[in-house]
């Protein structure tokens, strides 16, 4: 553990050092919020028809926030194994465990405090964010953090490229928010989108951050939600360990 803590502790002063992160993570979503939410705001129907665009995306754009903060996390490796650091963490008598745990959870610690920071916006468009939603809502965004944190971990671990990791980025991780019924209601979609949206795991994360809101979710209930969450996220962390034992390039060996 001790080893973990201080490679999540690395994270954190790597991010405080880097103030453009917060703005890269932050404000594109909040202009997709803002835009968005002025657009579709006379054209757009919830399933109970009594919230508006904003309030219904917000879950959503809190959701691309932990997505782009795990990017920014995870695309270090590919920078830590050009510059040499990785190597000698690899070399040094700490399990590989304790590695992918340390990345993991310095990346979930900006997800929760990039998102928590967000959803203070809430009371803005109309919804109620009382003490007990709050933290609610702050653990739910934690634990789709810690499994996108994954994810990317297992996405950066055997590249060398930033430019891959952003492709990859691209046609994998936008897709993946964008069919999870962030952007659109599951209801009255196409049957091949509805079950697209149905084995998308980040599908079960937006639906428990909506209803930990206090908000009409349209989808699954709030026990399958966290139930399927926190199966991808351990399903995605004993990945990440199993890669990181192997050799991957550039690694010594």
């Amino acid at each position: 553990m001790r080893a973990a803590m201080t490679l999540a502790e690395r994270e954190l002063v790597r991010f405080f050092r880097q103030p453009n992160r917060l703005v890269g993570a932050i404000g594109q979503p909040l202009i997709f919020w803002v835009l968005f939410g002025a657009a579709f705001r006379t054209s757009f129907r919830t399933p109970g028809g009594n919230a508006s665009y904003a309030q219904f995306f917000l879950p959503g754009i809190t959701i691309l926030i932990v997505l782009f903060t795990a990017i920014f996390s995870t695309i270090s490796i590919i920078e830590d194994r050009r510059e040499g650091f990785l190597q000698g963490v690899l070399v040094a008598p700490v399990s590989r465990a304790s590695v992918v745990l340390g990345k993991l959870m310095g990346g979930t610690v900006l997800a929760v405090l990039q998102g928590g920071l967000f959803l203070l916006l809430a009371p803005l468009v109309g919804v109620s964010l009382s003490p007990g939603a709050f933290l609610a809502a702050v653990g739910v965004v934690g634990l789709v953090g810690f499994g996108l944190t994954g994810l990317g971990f297992c996405i950066a671990w055997r590249m060398d490229s930033t430019q891959g990791f952003h492709a990859i980025m691209s046609v994998f991780l936008m897709p993946m928010w964008l069919l999870s019924g962030s952007f659109f209601p599951a209801s009255g979609a196409a049957s091949w989108l509805a079950w697209i949206l149905r084995v998308n795991p980040l599908t079960y994360g937006v639906s428990g951050l909506r209803q930990a809101l206090g908000m009409q979710a349209g989808g699954p209930g709030i026990a399958a939600s966290l139930a399927v969450s926190a199966a991808f996220a351990v399903a995605v962390f004993i990945l990440a360990i199993r890669l990181a034992r192997r050799p991957a390039r550039g690694d010594l060996r």
